[in-house]
């Protein structure tokens, strides 16, 4: 494994580590760095050109001149692709660059690019980004002191407000985290300066033989006792219901008497 010196925001040593052999010791494939830098320089284009048509171009739709007869060439319409200020034929139109790359292209080129600068000698390990003021000066100072004088790569992990508003304003210095680092920004900027749990993050991310974290082993936990629903309070009992007295029964009504039909009377 490669061993690298430690170093502190005032160019000193404190110290060393040891970075993996499948990250920053990997086999350079120049092939797989171009097709990286190219698939990310494509999905960067914005892909808002755009000409206008036959159909989009200010002018009349009107024929110009009878077909035949004039002895001039016959034409259409004055917004025609053959005459100025016409239309464009195929022009382009707006559209998106972007294509896909696999996963593991873009990690093998990340490593090409690591490898590539630690071979260089170009790497630079810090021990922490402990910046006491957010002032552009005092960066300028600290990175002329790592060597980092024209342009460079802040790889840190973690949020740090002061780095962050005293490198947004340097020319050439760019500021990544390790799970957005590109190939094609390590190969642009002249000296890669990373923090010290950044680099481990790198090793954590892009080794493939690196033991992946588990999780501890949490014994099961007997579910606890269900709950005995308390007895609800017995209602008191209902009063005993008062006698009910029988209404008076109607007396019976006697049939009607049947009519007797009236005589017909007879003539006299």
């Amino acid at each position: 494994m490669p061993v690298v010196d430690v170093l502190n925001l005032d160019g000193k040593k404190v110290g060393q580590v040891e970075l993996a052999d499948a990250v920053f010791s990997a086999e350079i494939n120049q092939n797989l760095l171009h097709e990286a830098s190219r698939w990310y320089l494509r999905g960067l284009r914005r892909g808002t050109a755009k000409t206008k048509d036959k159909s989009e171009v200010s002018g009349a739709g009107r024929k110009l001149w009878r077909q035949k007869g004039t002895g001039r060439a016959r034409v259409g319409s004055i917004r025609s692709p053959l005459w100025r200020h016409g239309g464009t034929v195929h022009g382009p139109k707006p559209r998106s660059y972007a294509y896909a790359l696999p996963k593991k292209m873009v990690l093998g080129a990340l490593r090409s690019a690591l490898s590539a600068k630690l071979a260089e000698e170009k790497l630079t390990i810090v021990d922490a980004w402990s910046l006491d003021t957010h002032k552009t000066k005092s960066l300028r100072t600290a990175l002329g002191k790592l060597n980092a004088a024209s342009t460079a790569l802040l790889v840190v992990h973690g949020e740090n407000r002061n780095l962050e508003l005293a490198s947004r304003n340097l020319e050439g210095v760019k500021l990544s985290a390790p799970n957005v680092l590109q190939p094609y920004d390590v190969l642009r900027h002249d000296r890669l300066v990373v923090s010290k749990d950044a680099a481990a993050r790198l090793i954590r991310t892009l080794d493939p033989h690196h033991d992946p974290a588990t999780a501890p082993q949490v014994e099961s936990i007997a579910p606890a006792p269900a709950r005995e629903k308390e007895a609800a309070p017995k209602a008191a009992a209902p009063k005993a219901a008062a006698p009910k007295v029988a209404a008076p029964k109607a007396a019976a009504k006697k049939p009607a008497a049947a009519k007797k039909p009236a005589a017909k009377k007879g003539k006299e």
